[in-house]
């Protein structure tokens, strides 16, 4: 059978059935009921992209091999796959197998494709931190990834919903930076360098609310996290990165810089708590300056081009052009209009 990843099985079983193999690490396992009191075992498997949740039914071949596997496991499923109603992607009938120690390293490492794009993606939030042109901002993101980079790189953007996977923290701010850099050409008054800034510590707080481990795709509950959130922590964080600047020698050099360096960390202060818009998602403050206004409108697109995308890649088409609606997104997906394309023979 033919080895796919998690994102990319989903998409084949679309509109059929297919018999293959897939790779992925146990995040939960759970031993359940159905409503006629037969035992069955409900997994979540995780890769580099995506999770699935698949179900061993007492009378199917994977039943008793649950009972030996526990969470954390890295291992080979392979069996008939199809899109269900109720449930998605899922397999009646399946077997698996624990991972040699060869391919769980490959696994860990994602497809070539992901990793040269992130890698890509890390490269272009690396170039905008380093075009910082206030001193101030530019000695924070340097700090902030010298201390946090690796956490930083393997972080997810969300627990669910949008670029929830190994480093989709790194994919949603290279894009966002894209965003910024480009709006801020476009709207003068925007100050380019404290947008930025705000663009790659909005998030900074989800290097705990949606850490990942150096050896795995299982995403734990962090203390932190839940009693804080991540924008709580991204101000925290942000503020012991500045007192650490600070007590250096090269903040000797900033007391004649305008604005001040006070007005600059207030600044981004409230970028970090003003970015999810509205008090109802979370944010402490609503967006009171430009800046905020700009980081808060291309954090939200950016979500939602992500949602969009995987939804054309994993929704069950309701008829032609048209899909199942992408949570939380309010109505059902449509083709979208290809580009125009001229006609040489035309002209």
């Amino acid at each position: 059978m033919v080895q796919h990843s998690i994102s990319t099985l989903k998409r084949l079983v679309l509109d059929g059935r297919l018999e293959a193999c897939v790779h992925g690490q146990i995040e939960t396992l759970t031993r359940k009921e159905t409503r006629e009191g037969k035992p069955f075992f409900e997994m979540t498997l995780s890769d580099a992209e995506g999770r699935m949740v698949l179900r061993a039914w007492n009378d199917g071949p994977a039943f008793a091999l649950c009972e030996g596997l526990s969470t954390g496991a890295f291992i080979e499923v392979c069996g008939e796959f199809t899109h269900g109603a109720a449930y998605g992607l899922e397999s009646r009938r399946w077997h698996c197998r624990e991972l040699q120690a060869g391919e769980r390293e490959s696994l860990l490492g994602g497809p070539s494709e992901l990793r040269e794009k992130q890698a890509a993606d890390f490269a272009c939030i690396m170039a905008a931190a380093g075009s910082i042109g206030d001193p101030r901002l530019q000695a924070l993101t340097r700090l902030f990834f010298q201390e946090y980079g690796e956490r930083f790189r393997r972080a997810a953007a969300a627990r669910t919903v949008h670029h929830a996977r190994r480093g989709g923290l790194v994919e949603h701010v290279a894009q966002m930076v894209r965003a910024a850099e480009a709006i801020a050409v476009v709207y003068p008054m925007l100050n380019r360098d404290l947008l930025v800034t705000g663009v790659l510590f909005h998030d900074a707080g989800k290097l705990w609310e949606n850490a990942m481990p150096a050896d795995g795709f299982q995403m734990p509950f962090d203390e932190r996290g839940e009693l804080l959130g991540h924008i709580t922590i991204g101000i925290e964080l942000l503020n012991a990165l500045w007192r650490k600047l600070l007590a250096s020698e090269q903040s000797s050099g900033w007391t004649q810089l305008k604005p001040s360096s006070e007005d600059v960390r207030l600044h981004l202060l409230h970028l970090i708590a003003a970015h999810h818009g509205e008090l109802q998602f979370g944010s402490p403050i609503p967006p009171k300056t430009p800046e905020a206004w700009a980081l808060h409108y291309i954090d939200n697109l950016d979500a939602k081009m992500e949602i969009i995308s995987a939804g054309y890649t994993t929704s069950k088409h309701l008829a032609p052009r048209i899909q199942e609606r992408a949570w939380p997104l309010p109505g059902n997906l449509v083709t979208p209009l290809p580009r125009f394309a001229p006609n040489p023979t035309a002209l």
